[in-house]
Order: structure tokens, then sequence, then C-alpha cells
């Protein structure tokens, strides 16, 4: 995974969660239940980890965001429409949008809108990704614009 994937994320998560940080969490004494309502998943905003360290085992069909960042957005009828640039992460847990740059050229004059993971499909064939998308370049033009609240690096 790329230095610049985990930069995106982590800044995504910072920029997502800003009330955690005034309240970190609490563990609950060993031996006792967590209230209901308060199931202990995803990242936390706070300066010490309050929660035991887990292993995941990563199935065949999990993606990982870097093979997402930088690919190529095609439309249904095979036109690049844009390119994803970045993926949103709600409550540090689930993915809620994919950021992707829309027109300009050579990095000039282009935007960014934000789309409903849902309504996008992925491949890989042959060893290449590619994300698919049910619209066309103008479309994408005049979609809510996206603004990134720092430059990115």
């Amino acid at each position: 995974m790329s230095y610049r994937t985990i930069i995106a994320a982590t800044a995504l998560i910072c920029m997502a969660m800003p009330a955690l940080a005034q309240t970190p969490p609490t563990a609950p004494t060993p031996g006792t239940a967590m209230p209901a309502g308060t199931a202990d998943t995803g990242m936390k905003m706070a300066d010490t980890a309050t929660v035991k360290l887990k292993y995941v085992t990563v199935k065949p069909a999990d993606v990982m965001s870097s093979k997402l960042v930088s690919t190529t957005v095609y439309n249904n009828k095979n036109e690049n429409v844009g390119e994803v640039e970045d993926l949103v992460i709600e409550n540090g847990k689930t993915v809620t949008g994919v950021v992707v740059s829309v027109g300009g050229f050579l990095g000039m004059g282009e935007s960014y809108v934000v789309l409903d993971p849902s309504t996008l499909a992925i491949s890989n064939k042959d060893g290449k990704w590619a994300v698919h998308a049910d619209t066309d370049k103008d479309t994408l033009k005049n979609a809510p614009k996206f603004t990134y609240s720092k430059k990115k690096s």
C-alpha cells in the first residue's frame, strides 16, 4: 500500500470525525459487556488506543484501497470518464463515497465529484483494475463538486 493512500485515508478519517476527538472513547471494565448500541468497531479519533488489538483475515473477494486509488473510471460505452482519487470512510469503518476526478487535462482544470459506492462496479481483468459507472462525461462535469478542505499532497 502506498504512503499516499495511507495518508489520504488517515486525513479523511480526521476530517470525518472531529467531534470524537473531544471525548476519548472509554473501554468497558474487564468482564463487562459494552452497553447496547455501542459496538466497538471502526477506527476512532483519539490520542491513544483503548481497545485490545485484533487481527483480520483478508478474504479473496476483498478489494484493497491501493488497487482502487488512481484507477480509471469507465462508463458503459467503455469511455474514460474519470479517475478514482480517494475514498470517503465514515466513522472509521464504512466506505460511503468514492472521490473521482473529472475533466481537465494533465491535472489542469479537473474537478472532483463524490460517487456513492453502491452505484459503481469494479473489475479486474488480466490484472488490470477498472471502475464502471452508468454515466457520461457531461453528467459528471455538471455533478455537485467536492472540494478538499486542504490541498492534497
